[in-house]
């Protein structure tokens, strides 16, 4: 895909409500911080907002971590706070892109860029076909196909760039339809929870009523479970104690729910 040199951002970006909420966050201007770097790096890739490694690979939070010069933790905790604003959200296949990049990019500049490269592709297969002209026979007509077949191939790449991998089939269940497992992973989950129905329609009726996405709904029930598990004594010894990141986002979603609603 065609480089971008600059990606387009508002003078009053930090009138916007969203942006205050984040920088009242612990370590909210290094979430603000990592939002503009996301942007730059969606109009790097120049894939309507993608945001990747490669196009076969996606960035990973610790992958994230080290391009931006981040603690893995803050990264992390930027990505979550970020989705749950609606500004960014994962694809099925774990790709990270920015919700209404149209917003935040100059469109005719990019589509400029793009037919740049679709005329200088279209300016050298004619070139190579202008050489091969003097060949006569069957391998200038091999020649000049397998010009133009790999070219095509390069230009779908900057066109169309995707994360196409085969992946075992996953099966919708709960009452919504929604949680996404594969039969080996439900086999795991009725092995390990006696109660694993309850803790899929619990998952189901979360993303249901908050539209809430995950990469994968079988680590997320695990994860819940870990969690209920660590809880449970917290709550018979509870003291007072200073409130931790994870605790003051949990109060932020709070409030984000309720600006929300206003």
């Amino acid at each position: 895909m065609a480089d971008v040199k600059w990606i387009k951002i508002t003078t009053d970006m930090f009138d916007n409500r969203k942006i205050k909420h984040l920088r009242r966050l612990p370590d909210g201007n290094s979430i603000v911080l990592i939002w503009v770097m996301l942007l730059t790096l969606a109009g790097r890739c120049n894939s309507g907002g993608m945001i990747f490694l490669t196009e076969n690979i996606p960035y990973t939070p610790k992958m994230l971590a080290d391009e931006l010069d981040f603690e893995e933790s803050t990264v992390q905790l930027a990505l979550n706070v970020l989705e749950q604003l609606g500004m960014i959200q994962t694809n099925s296949n774990g790709f990270l892109a920015v919700t209404g990049w149209t917003e935040h990019q100059n469109i005719e500049g990019m589509e400029r860029i793009r037919e740049q490269t679709r005329k200088r592709v279209q300016k050298h297969r004619a070139e190579q076909k202008l050489l091969q002209g003097n060949v006569t026979g069957n391998v200038t007509e091999t020649q000049s196909n397998a010009i133009d077949i790999e070219e095509d191939k390069e230009l779908e790449k900057e066109e169309l760039p995707k994360g196409n991998s085969k992946k075992p089939i996953k099966h919708k269940h709960g009452e919504y339809n929604n949680v996404l497992l594969t039969d080996e992973e439900l086999d795991k989950l009725k092995a390990e929870y006696p109660d694993w129905q309850e803790r899929i329609e619990r998952l189901s009726s979360y993303v249901a009523s908050t539209g809430k996405a995950y990469k994968s709904h079988y680590a997320t029930i695990r994860n819940w479970a870990r969690k209920d598990q660590v809880a449970q004594p917290v709550r018979q010894q509870q003291t007072y104690h200073k409130q931790t990141k994870a605790e003051e986002l949990d109060d932020f979603y709070k409030m984000a729910a309720e600006w929300s609603e206003s």
